[in-house]
């Protein structure tokens, strides 16, 4: 029982000790933070393209405690007059909040509420990378839902901290 009880206070100090940089990174990613842009990179030819205009609008928010919360809106909305205005204004938005972890380079959301309806009660992944007032974060490859003739896409959005 001794011998067991070290097993696991040693191996609890090797994980904090390994890894540094994730009690790093958390720290660097809370706050707030401005939407820069948000692309959608083709695979087979590496193509962008910027789906919610070249200035999208938005923030991102993390909190100390594991809490995120993400609106983007597209560049260029206009007040809807019609239902079909008002479809198109859904179109042209992200929102989505949950808790998140961070692991390597890997950003994990639990989702608990979103715009899209299916990603509401799943885990989200994304690949991230924070080089100072900059935090980016890509999407894995996947089949490009509007264009399937495009092949395999992902989504690449940039942010900036908000001072």
């Amino acid at each position: 029982m001794f011998k067991f009880k070290w097993l696991i206070a040693a191996s609890f100090f090797f994980v904090i000790g390994v890894h540094p940089c994730f009690a790093d990174d958390l720290a660097k990613i809370v706050g707030t933070w401005k939407v820069v842009s948000f692309e959608t990179e083709y695979q087979a030819t590496g193509a962008r393209e910027a789906i919610m205009g070249k200035n999208p609008a938005g923030n991102s928010i993390y909190t100390p405690e594991g809490r995120m919360m993400v609106l983007i809106t597209g560049e260029g909305r206009k007040r809807a007059t019609t239902d079909q205005d008002r479809a198109g204004l859904w179109r042209s938005m992200l929102a989505y909040s949950g808790t998140y972890r961070l692991e390597g380079d890997k950003h994990i959301t639990n989702i608990d509420a979103s715009s899209i309806p299916e990603w509401a009660g799943t885990e989200r992944v994304t690949f991230f990378r924070i080089d100072g007032d900059r935090f980016q974060y890509t999407t894995p490859w996947m089949d490009a839902p509007l264009h399937p003739e495009r092949g395999k896409m992902r989504t690449v959005v940039m942010w900036e901290r908000v001072k």
